[in-house]
């Protein structure tokens, strides 16, 4: 296995010249250091990490789909993938790298319908739900974001004046971090740490979305 060496500046500047230049041409002339230093780079550090939470990794293409975008641009602007199969998270461990920095989480970025259910009669419950709540609330004391879309209002059958209206209103419910990059970009036991750390913190939220939301039952004929 490959081992984590951290992502030095040359990163960051690699994911600007991206962002001025999102072309073939651009891509092509510096794929060689996208190769080694990005997704190489990445790979390696969900590998060694998966000797700790388990799971296999998965990563993503750096192709846009533009079918059906107005945008054309060609390429994604962040490198990012999953630890799958863990027993930490169902939906899987993310972990990203742009110029913005190096970005770890979990959670459910998708809700199917029966999902939504599952979990807006978890948060309404009485015991349930207040869990949720706290288990948010120590995630965000520890330094996580709460990511997602949100309902505009109530979603039906929900008063606007619940106490959890904010957590019932959430149509997808992620949480996570991100570490900028330094001077030197981000190095071999700060990456590590940080997504350790990050994932942790996010266990309990993730926990209880596995034990009272799960996996969709849609396309699979029950």
């Amino acid at each position: 296995m490959r081992r984590f060496e951290g992502f030095g500046p040359g990163v960051r500047e690699w994911f600007l010249g991206l962002e001025a230049d999102n072309s073939r041409e651009y891509f092509s002339a510096h794929r060689a250091f996208f190769d080694e230093s990005v997704r190489g780079q990445m790979t390696a550090l969900l590998a060694e990490l998966s000797d700790t939470f388990g799971g296999e990794v998965k990563m993503f293409r750096p192709n846009r789909d533009i079918r059906f975008s107005a945008d054309k641009s060609p390429y994604k602007t962040n490198t990012y993938g999953l630890l799958l199969g863990s027993d930490a998270a169902l939906h899987g461990l993310y972990a990203s790298v742009s110029a913005d920095g190096l970005v770890a989480g979990s959670g459910y970025h998708v809700m199917a319908r029966d999902q939504l259910e599952r979990y807006r009669a978890g948060v309404a419950d009485d015991r349930l739900g207040p869990e949720l709540d706290r288990l948010v609330a120590q995630a965000e004391k520890k330094g996580l974001e709460i990511w997602g879309e949100s309902l505009a209002a109530a979603p039906r059958g929900y008063a606007i004046d619940h106490p959890r209206i904010a957590l019932l209103r959430r149509k997808t419910m992620t949480l996570g971090a991100r570490r900028a990059f330094g001077g030197d970009g981000i190095g071999r036991g700060d990456g590590l740490r940080f997504v350790t750390r990050t994932w942790r913190a996010a266990a309990p939220v993730t926990g209880w979305l596995d034990e009272h939301v799960g996996a969709t039952a849609a396309h699979t004929g029950r």
